[in-house]
């Protein structure tokens, strides 16, 4: 199966249909009148529909065992067919599509199996996902094209040249594929006077997104947050909060970090681990929804 581990849990629904065909006109007055030897047909292929969404990781190999909250099966009923909705909701980390299919696959094939000794010519048709929410793809519309972003690796050793950046790239990587096209990228020293001046020059050229790597930590050389501190006029902790949730599910020294977020004029400054294990946890964690904060500037919808 697929890794899911890096994703947050979210709401989830999905929508999917099957269309069940009838040869006669008759056969869908034996469902209404209930008169189909094997017995109620719509109620008895809901509950079968019930069964298969919840086995569904159990029969399709790639499929992850997935929390089902809610499952809700309908009809609509036509003359010589019925139109078969199965809507499924949960919070997880990874969506529901499949599950609804297999449920709407499933209602049909049991319609099928009890109006085959009364229909010869019934049929199964368009099985299909109807709709899909929840996850990083709802989020989409918030990443402009006309965002400018800017990363600042603090690092003593990496501005020496003893070490190499990975951090910094990993950040760089992940804007990329939301879109961000010329990220600016500076590597200095983890000394406050030196991250001030550069985060002041950032502002000034009204970069959108700065993220700072490194000096998060407590040895005695990490000293971004008090760098920051000073210079932030508006603080975001449920940024940071969301980050060190996250990170800690993930590792238990994440509640160490000492991530700092917030504004300072219209640029919004984040600080990251310095390691490019906490420093991509830390992406993955509230990217791309953190974008969101570019609208709710500009006057949009919260």
């Amino acid at each position: 199966m697929i890794d899911i581990t890096h994703k947050s849990s979210t709401f989830r629904k999905a929508i999917a249909s099957a269309i069940i065909k009838f040869g006669s006109n008759q056969t869908i007055e034996a469902i209404i009148q209930k008169r189909v030897p094997k017995g109620d047909v719509l109620e008895m292929a809901k509950t079968a529909g019930l069964f298969a969404v919840k086995k569904t990781s159990d029969l399709i190999p790639d499929c992850h065992p997935i929390p089902i909250e809610y499952t809700s099966i309908s009809y609509e009923l036509g003359s010589d067919q019925v139109a078969i909705f199965v809507e499924i909701a949960t919070i997880y980390k990874t969506g529901v599509e499949v599950e609804a299919m297999h449920g709407a696959s499933v209602v049909a094939l049991t319609m099928y199996d009890m109006l085959k000794p009364i229909d010869k010519n019934i049929h199964i048709e368009q099985i299909r996902l109807v709709s899909k929410k929840g996850g990083k793809s709802d989020f989409k519309n918030e990443i402009g094209d006309s965002l400018k972003a800017a990363v600042i690796v603090c690092s003593d050793s990496i501005s020496a040249g003893k070490k190499e950046d990975k951090a910094g790239k990993e950040i760089i990587q992940k804007l990329e594929n939301m879109n961000f096209t010329g990220t600016e990228y500076i590597v200095i020293p983890d000394v406050i006077k030196d991250i001030q001046t550069q985060v002041k020059q950032f502002c000034e050229q009204q970069i959108n997104l700065l993220i700072i790597t490194g000096g998060t930590g407590l040895s005695p050389t990490d000293h971004t947050p008090e760098a920051l501190k000073p210079l932030i006029e508006k603080e975001i902790p449920g940024i940071t909060e969301a980050i060190r949730n996250y990170g800690q599910q993930r590792m238990p020294y994440a509640m160490l970090s000492r991530s700092v977020c917030g504004l300072i004029g219209n640029t919004l400054v984040l600080a990251l681990p310095g390691s490019t294990r906490g420093a991509a946890e830390s992406m993955d964690a509230v990217f791309p929804s953190l974008l969101h904060i570019f609208k709710m500037m500009r006057g949009g919808s919260h």
